[in-house]
């Protein structure tokens, strides 16, 4: 396995479709090519922000094969490739690493609750059935799962386990992974766009960033202004969103951000149905936010 450097702003690329729910190839092409203009370390296609929760496996794999195309080795491409079952999570995996993704993104079977020793024992068969790294995705307000710090430190131990993603929203089990797999060759990356900044300063290594599909330039400065050591401006930069975020009270994240991102422009269309509506004055929420986004030259 080569070694790769799990760092920076990686965001969860959305998946453009038309009015008909069919996923529009064209469209995420210019989405990879406008996410890498401004500046990302990284992609993640049919992630959470992606929809990859109500993708087909074909759908994945020919979306996955046009990201890796059309990002052509500019940056590291996550593939996320968790499934319910240990026998799919595998199959996906394969597919993905026989395809020349870089990393494959693991989220936590979902549905019926799993136990801690059921986690370790998913995560460590699909580690031994590929060579990429894997980074551990814990979302347990999505999957009813929740990998424990303790978990993650027994996990961090197979050589191709290499990361953890978390999206609990509390910082103190970021905190908790950090500790975890402390010693070990393991980056921690934040979940929650608003936390990146102080994941960052813990010894975290970035942020798997939902909002970086609306302001990719912003979103990446938070990575390089720390990286830099101008700890303010990245503070800066990562409270900048605090009004996009406020907005997540309107519907499901996934849609504000494919809403906004459509507002910006781009023909990306809805989410699929039934997660698909914003209501009329979440919508003029948003508008009013871009537009002083807009004036302050972040999108």
């Amino acid at each position: 396995m080569e070694h790769l450097e799990l760092k920076g702003i990686i965001p969860p690329i959305i998946t453009p479709m038309f009015e008909d729910e069919t996923v529009n190839y064209e469209e995420l092409r210019n989405q990879v090519n406008r996410m890498i203009e401004g500046g990302v370390h990284g992609l993640f296609p049919f992630g959470t922000n992606g929809e990859g929760y109500i993708l087909t496996a074909e759908e994945k794999k020919k979306i996955l094969q046009t990201v890796i195309e059309e990002v052509d080795k500019r940056v590291p491409v996550y593939a996320g490739t968790g499934c319910i079952s240990t026998k799919e999570t595998i199959e996906m995996s394969q597919m993905a690493e026989s395809l020349g993704a870089d990393v494959l993104s693991i989220i936590t079977p979902s549905f019926a609750l799993a136990s801690q020793e059921e986690l370790y024992q998913h995560y460590e068969k699909v580690a031994k059935s590929v060579k990429l790294p894997i980074v551990l995705y814990n979302i347990p307000a999505r999957t009813g799962n929740s990998l424990s710090p303790a978990t993650v430190g027994r996990l961090a131990k197979i050589d191709n386990i290499v990361a953890a993603k978390d999206s609990s929203g509390n910082f103190n089990n970021i905190l908790e992974y950090i500790s975890a797999a402390k010693g070990e060759d393991f980056s921690v990356l934040s979940g929650n766009d608003a936390l990146i900044i102080w994941t960052l300063l813990a010894g975290g290594t970035g942020g798997i960033a939902g909002c970086a599909n609306v302001f990719p330039h912003t979103m990446a400065s938070i990575y390089d202004y720390f990286a830099a050591g101008e700890i303010e401006k990245a503070k800066e930069a990562n409270e900048s969103i605090r009004s996009f975020r406020a907005c997540f009270k309107y519907g499901n994240p996934n849609t504000i951000v494919k809403t906004a991102v459509a507002l910006l422009g781009y023909p990306v269309g809805k989410c699929r149905a039934p997660f698909s509506s914003v209501p009329q004055e979440g919508v003029a929420a948003i508008k009013k936010v871009l537009d002083e986004c807009r004036e302050k030259g972040m999108c």
